[in-house]
């Protein structure tokens, strides 16, 4: 089975939207986190969703669950104070539906752009290897800043920025988010750093640039401009 654990808890106050969180900002009355949901809702090779909310907003998502007829999500469950809280529940609810050699597709909820193929190779290298980390390659030079406040300058070539999904076996992340839990650890800025941190090989694929998270006002405009090109080259034929 493969699931998509899609994480939409945060409030998100960079986009200065003062009337709500940012993955329920709307364009053209659909909210982002639809837009997001629906990416995975039309892939053959997704079996099922869940979404971990900001809990007063479930019932308004749920509303739109139905609206859209995304029959793919199987429940929606309150997210964590922090990313990794809600991934955390969202996993939790997956292992009460799914055999735990599941394959889990963990997406942010402000993540709409994602391509169908990046998903289903993301799919196929996790089933051979055991987990894929969406990445791009890095557009611009890149400084490391050191402990001593020196800086160090990678070869960009060698360097990828991590997007999404990133999946890996339902057992494998369990234990890892439940590693962390005993530890005290609930800072880490995403999945993959987890699991690099108790020791898993990670195996990456290369996505495209346009799966932005969409995080500031700049990034809602970008979207908006990459759902019109879209259309066009559709109706074209570009």
């Amino acid at each position: 089975m493969n699931i998509a654990v899609i994480f939409a808890g945060g409030r998100g106050d960079r986009l200065h939207s003062h009337s709500r969180p940012k993955q329920f900002f709307e364009f053209r009355g659909k909210p982002i986190v639809v837009y997001t949901i629906e990416v995975f809702q039309h892939i053959q090779e997704v079996d099922a969703i869940v979404v971990a909310c900001l809990e007063d907003w479930i019932p308004y998502l749920r509303r739109q669950v139905e609206k859209y007829d995304l029959n793919k999500v199987i429940d929606i469950v309150p997210g964590g104070r922090k990313g990794q809280g809600s991934i955390y529940n969202g996993l939790v609810c997956a292992k009460q539906h799914f055999p735990e050699n599941s394959l889990v597709l963990i997406h942010d909820g402000v993540r709409p752009l994602a391509m169908e193929k990046t998903i289903i190779e993301c799919i196929e290298v996790a089933k051979e290897k055991g987990n894929s980390i969406v990445c791009v390659p890095a557009m611009e030079t890149i400084v490391m800043k050191k402990a001593d406040g020196s800086l160090e300058v990678p070869d960009r070539d060698s360097v990828l920025m991590v997007r999404a999904p990133q999946c890996f076996v339902l057992k494998d992340v369990m234990e890892a988010h439940q590693k962390a839990l005993a530890e005290g650890k609930h800072d880490f800025v995403d999945t993959c750093s987890m699991m690099n941190h108790y020791g898993y090989e990670l195996h990456t694929i290369i996505g495209t640039a346009e799966n932005i998270k969409i995080t500031t006002p700049a990034d809602y405009f970008m979207f908006k401009a990459i759902i019109e090109a879209r259309e066009e080259s559709a109706v074209f034929g570009f």
